[in-house]
């Protein structure tokens, strides 16, 4: 058997770090060396995620304190909350510069230390570190993902947003002042920290755009974008959240440049991601839902002709917890340490 991969996960009392350790649990190339968990610490990982009872782990430790040159960690996933990751890597990378990091958090998105520090209201602790950092969109940076130390695991609603919209701006086949981005999320995407607002009673039976005009992926979205297109892009975004645990469903409106109709754009998307495992495209005017890829590490992507001569709709569903973090993130690593890509992340969606 090939040897196995050390691995740590950093913030392992989360969703999206509980999620890393499901699909790692299953993984053949991959063996959980490490958990931390700040205020859980000395706690067994069952105590926190029953779910994880007949399984054996490392006890949770706090960051603090940790010898990793000791651990031997291959490569440690960090779903640390934002402006943690860089003084932790850093860190790190003082006794065991050879680990290699993927990063669910967003201090090594965003290109730009100065709009890191306007949009997270904070400076960057580490722009030392940030120019070597590779943006882990797979599917679109896979070449530069392979030869990273640091991968930045995109956000949720940018990676459903992403997936659908930059072949369409590489191939100049939309107009880029008409972009909107109507996006629905389930609630784990707001974290498991305790929040009046997240009560069952506050969020149950009810549905609501938030961060209306100013959402902080609109940097990395624009980022993105615009190193596509080769020219600045900045769209319209609008985040909502509903009342499911997992999930995204992003409703997006577009008009074809140069007369291209819904149906070319269907195309080309439909080439661009033909050899793509975890990119699946629907026939021309059936849409997903967020049901259909629940617990998968596949987006499913649906494009229709709006009413509207040269407009056209296009709808894209995953799971935020899995395609937008953690399978997205395990996806990274397989690429990093070269595995083969799919390995760990092939599960079919769950349904009902």
């Amino acid at each position: 058997m090939a040897k196995k991969a050390i691995v740590g996960v950093l913030g392992a009392s989360g969703y999206t770090g509980a999620e890393l350790v499901r699909l790692l649990l299953r993984h053949p190339r991959a063996e959980i060396a490490l958990l931390t968990a700040e205020r859980r610490a000395g706690l067994e990982l069952r105590e926190v995620f029953p779910q994880f009872a007949p399984y054996a782990f490392p006890k949770l430790l706090a960051v603090d304190g940790i010898d990793w040159e000791k651990v031997g960690l291959d490569l440690a996933f960090c779903a640390l909350p934002h402006g943690t990751t860089q003084t932790v890597i850093k860190k790190l990378w003082q006794t065991a510069p050879h680990t290699k990091i993927v990063d669910l958090s967003a201090d090594f998105r965003l290109k730009d230390i100065h709009a890191y520090a306007r949009w997270y209201g904070q400076p960057h602790q580490a722009p030392e570190l940030q120019s070597e950092a590779v943006y882990g969109l797979t599917e679109h940076h896979r070449r530069d993902i392979r030869k990273a130390r640091l991968v930045a695991n995109p956000g949720c609603y940018p990676t459903a947003a992403q997936l659908p919209l930059i072949p369409l701006l590489k191939a100049r086949a939309i107009e880029t002042d008409e972009i909107v981005i109507d996006a629905k999320s389930g609630m784990t995407g707001a974290g498991r920290a305790a929040k009046e607002s997240m009560l069952f009673s506050e969020v149950s039976e009810g549905f609501n755009a938030y961060g209306v005009g100013h959402h902080r992926h609109m940097a990395e979205l624009d980022q993105e974008f615009s190193l596509a297109a080769g020219r600045e892009v900045t769209v319209t975004f609008t985040p909502h959240l509903a009342p499911m645990n997992r999930g995204i469903l992003a409703t997006i409106y577009v008009r074809g440049r140069r007369g291209r109709n819904a149906q070319d754009l269907h195309g080309i998307l439909r080439d661009a991601y033909a050899k793509e495992p975890f990119v699946h495209m629907l026939p021309f005017g059936e849409t997903p839902q967020t049901r259909h890829v629940r617990g998968s590490n596949l987006t499913f992507i649906g494009v229709a002709a709006d009413r509207v001569a040269g407009r056209a709709i296009i709808v894209s569903a995953l799971d935020n917890l899995v395609k937008g973090a953690s399978g997205q993130a395990v996806q990274n690593m397989n690429a990093m340490l070269g595995f083969p890509e799919t390995t760990g992340i092939e599960q079919v969606g769950l349904f009902p």
